[in-house]
């Protein structure tokens, strides 16, 4: 009886990508539990500064609208519009 070699290379083979595969997903899926922890609490973390910077736009709006101040509101305006140019949501926004 003749050993193919080829054969139980290609079984050595699958085993040890098997054992290297396990030993990553241990590995991986500890770091994907934390990673996912601090995603959640980025998230949580944004969506309350976006709260507050919601609050104090509207805030800021509504005291020029009181005050009448028209050049002030000019210059919020200004400010606001060109940050969201900057950072491309105006010609989204557009189209």
């Amino acid at each position: 009886m003749e050993v193919n070699w080829v054969v139980i290379g290609w079984i050595i083979d699958m085993i040890l990508n098997g054992v290297v595969w396990l030993i990553i997903a241990a590995l991986a899926l500890p770091l994907i539990d934390k990673t996912d922890k601090w995603t959640r609490k980025a998230v949580k973390l944004v969506g309350s500064a976006d709260d507050f910077v919601r609050k104090v736009l509207e805030d800021l709006f509504e005291l020029v609208e009181k005050k009448n101040l028209q050049i002030l509101a000019a210059f919020i305006l200004m400010i606001i519009l060109g940050t969201l140019a900057q950072i491309g949501l105006i010609p989204k926004l557009i189209t």
